[in-house]
């Protein structure tokens, strides 16, 4: 049982790493020794447990689409109220712009997915699930509260790309801005999806 949890805790360093190592050096220039470096561990427990860079890549890419996942189902668990189904819905834009989201490490290594995925097939699967995932989670919600289908959709397609609109505006903005300018547009970008969440519900 020692060796597994120690395991999973290698691991989980080598994912915190490789993080930092795409912040400070990006997808291409992030290597087997940057990783090593920021980890202070030797290259090869890289190679023995991921098989290569590009696994150790793809395993923190499956990690923040994890956090995304883990996070909004923390809000409904821990949620006091009735869950309605706008309530649920402001739920997953709080979970997409949380504290962890905003995070510079977090950003610039969603940013360097995004563009990567355009030249790698593997990260562009995981990009899919990840836009699969939000839209079906948001149009769970809304055919809860708009009956034709159709409508509905067109609400959660509308919802996702303000969510990744804004969410991308605001990281872009993050590296010419202090933090605190940074924080409040985030903070105006979720206030935004979330009134038209409302606006959307409202008309029915």
């Amino acid at each position: 049982m020692a060796r597994v949890g120690t395991e999973k805790l290698r691991k989980q360093e080598l994912i915190d790493a490789a993080i930092r190592s795409i912040e400070n050096h990006g997808f291409q220039g992030s290597t087997i020794m940057t990783i090593s470096r920021e980890a202070s561990m030797s290259a090869g427990i890289i190679s023995h447990y991921f098989g290569s860079k590009q696994g150790l890549i793809l395993a923190s890419i499956r990690h923040l689409l994890e956090q995304l996942k883990q996070g909004l189902l923390k809000r409904i668990a821990e949620c006091e109220q009735e869950l309605t189904p706008e309530l649920r819905l402001h739920m997953i834009v709080e979970t997409n712009f949380s504290y962890f989201q905003q995070s510079i490490s977090i950003t610039r290594t969603w940013l360097c997915f995004w563009a990567q995925a355009l030249h790698d097939p593997e990260l562009a699967r995981l990009q899919s699930v990840n836009s699969k995932r939000l839209q079906r989670n948001l149009l769970y919600s809304y055919k809860q509260v708009i009956s034709d289908e159709k409508q509905a959709l067109t609400a959660a397609n509308m919802t996702a790309a303000m969510i990744d609109g804004f969410w991308l505006r605001s990281s872009l903005s993050q590296a010419s801005s202090d933090s605190s300018k940074s924080n409040d547009e985030f903070a105006q970008a979720e206030k935004l999806c979330k009134q038209f969440i409302s606006m959307q519900c409202q008309q029915v």
